[in-house]
């Protein structure tokens, strides 16, 4: 009995250690794109500049602080979901055409921190112009505690694994693992010149491994 304590022990370690190994990976590929967004307006000398590094100031507290806590209010995730979008608005300017609902979120509900900006991010840094257009569609909902997100982006190639399988989405996949195991299922498809990723989990408040 005492050896398969110590065994699960070491498990439960190992998960642990794996969990912070995927989230420090977030840091630097999220922290490196917005920063050639900065440097990108500095050189134009924007009036857009000092927007743009106060909305990044707060995701970085998010991403490099509040992304070690074990859970977040979903409502939390989406405030900076919103403002990773304000971002890409004054980057893109008249090039992109984005929407989002996200339904009425109950105060009570929870997620693993830094689970859904990701898939965000990666629409905008895979997506295709076309017809001098970006287009994002994002609808997120949460239904007797199940967790419904879905977000597509216009996207051209002949090759979806260059992004279904990148750090950033494989980063995702490995910590849905850890946090929802057998909870959740994760779609993403490249159909018609649009990408797709469909996220559902079961019982989002109980986050393993938090």
């Amino acid at each position: 009995k005492e050896l398969e304590n110590k065994i699960l022990e070491t498990q439960l370690q190992l998960k642990d250690q794996e969990l912070q190994y995927l989230k420090k990976q977030i840091h630097p590929h999220f922290l490196f794109n917005t920063l050639n967004t900065i440097y990108g307006f500095a050189l134009k000398q924007s009036k857009n500049t000092p927007d743009i590094i106060l909305k990044l100031s707060n995701l970085l507290d998010y991403i490099l602080y509040q992304v070690n806590k074990p859970r977040v209010s979903l409502k939390e995730e989406i405030l900076h979901v919103k403002e990773y979008i304000d971002l890409e608005k004054i980057r893109f300017q008249d090039s992109l055409k984005v929407l989002y609902n996200f339904n009425e979120i109950s105060a009570e509900a929870q997620i693993a921190p830094m689970l859904l900006i990701p898939f965000v991010e990666n629409a905008f840094k895979h997506g295709s112009l076309i017809n001098g257009f970006l287009q994002v569609e994002i609808e997120l909902s949460l239904v007797e505690n199940k967790l419904i997100f879905k977000i597509k982006n216009s996207f051209l190639s002949d090759d979806s694994n260059q992004i279904s399988s990148g750090i950033g989405l494989e980063n995702i996949k490995k910590r849905l693992e850890l946090h929802y195991n057998n909870n959740h299922d994760l779609r993403i498809e490249n159909k018609d010149n649009w990408f797709f990723v469909n996220l559902t989990i079961l019982n989002v408040n109980q986050i393993r491994n938090a």
